[in-house]
């Protein structure tokens, strides 16, 4: 998965996860990519930044990532606690859930049987640890970590 920085024809910001350049080019021509904060679908890429790794432990590379991230947020005020971005990730978090099975502490086992095909592709979310998530990553199979609220908060 590739993470890119968007923008929309209203100037808000936000991040989507596409499997490669060539996907997000047909879902934004076929006005599938939507912005969170105002659901104006003409979306563009925004200029960014490469995210590049300079450590080897990469099984740390994920907490270090987001922990970088965060520490650079704070000096915006802390973007990831904005009402816009509270909202946008409940709005995430129900699509999911309707679209999508929970499978629990089992993610990493139903996404290797969809992957290798022993049981049938669909959407699934759950949890699975640092560790496995590395394992499914080394193994090639594709998903996506999401940012996700208390059941309370949601």
């Amino acid at each position: 998965m590739i993470s890119f920085d968007l923008i929309c024809e209203n100037g808000h910001t936000f991040e989507g996860w596409f499997s490669n350049s060539k996907d997000f080019e047909k879902q934004s021509k076929s006005k599938s990519v939507e912005c969170p904060f105002c659901s104006n679908n003409k979306v563009q890429k925004a200029l960014m930044a490469p995210n590049v790794s300079t450590r080897d432990n990469s099984s740390n590379m994920a907490s270090s990532t987001l922990s970088e991230k965060s520490s650079s947020n704070s000096t915006k005020g802390n973007i990831h606690n904005s009402p816009e971005v509270i909202s946008a990730f409940k709005k995430l978090r129900k699509v999911v859930e309707e679209n999508c099975e929970y499978v629990g502490n089992k993610f990493a086992e139903e996404a290797r049987k969809i992957s290798y095909g022993e049981t049938e592709s669909r959407g699934i979310y759950g949890e699975t640890s640092a560790e496995e998530a590395k394992d499914l990553k080394d193994e090639g199979i594709e998903f996506g970590v999401l940012p996700w609220s208390n059941r309370n908060d949601a």
